[in-house]
């Protein structure tokens, strides 16, 4: 009996061991009167069904993950933004600078750094921000370009 209580324990903390993850950068739950999906970007697929004219494909959803985004406001606007996370300089690259300002939000909403692109490549000093999640806007004329989500380490 020993034995076998051993071996149970034994298999089933390696079970543990060897389970798979997946670090996701973007993932969502809808819901309305008929049902809820949640889904992770990067999820391991375990099953696709199709009835001719839609197609689910099912697997493993990840609970624990940290979001990074991006809202595309403007589609055909390029820009690029790194390192996320960022501990010290936050790096704005785009060709299409001209008129296009920035607001760096904190997790409350409040705008904590906002400046104009002075070039095609911006630095944005955060080393003195608290460690937390933060939003980056880009705006030209009043109007939302791109809007980033950020982590601050």
């Amino acid at each position: 009996m020993r034995k076998n209580s051993i071996l149970l324990c034994t298999l089933l903390s390696s079970a543990t061991a060897f389970s798979q993850e997946v670090i996701s950068t973007t993932g969502d739950t809808y819901s309305n009167a008929s049902g809820i999906i949640s889904f992770t970007v990067g999820e391991v697929i375990i099953n696709t069904g199709t009835d001719g004219t839609t197609t689910l494909t099912q697997g493993f959803h990840q609970t624990n993950w940290t979001f990074v985004g991006l809202e595309d406001f403007s589609p055909n606007y390029e820009v690029s933004v790194f390192p996320n996370p960022s501990t010290h300089l936050l790096t704005i690259q785009t060709s299409d600078f001209d008129g296009v300002s920035y607001n760096l939000y904190d997790a409350l909403g409040q705008i904590v750094i906002q400046n104009k692109l002075s070039g095609a490549e911006t630095l944005v000093e955060v080393s003195d921000l608290p460690t937390g999640s933060y939003s980056l806007t880009l705006v030209s004329n009043n109007e939302n370009l791109k809007t980033f989500k950020l982590i601050k380490n």
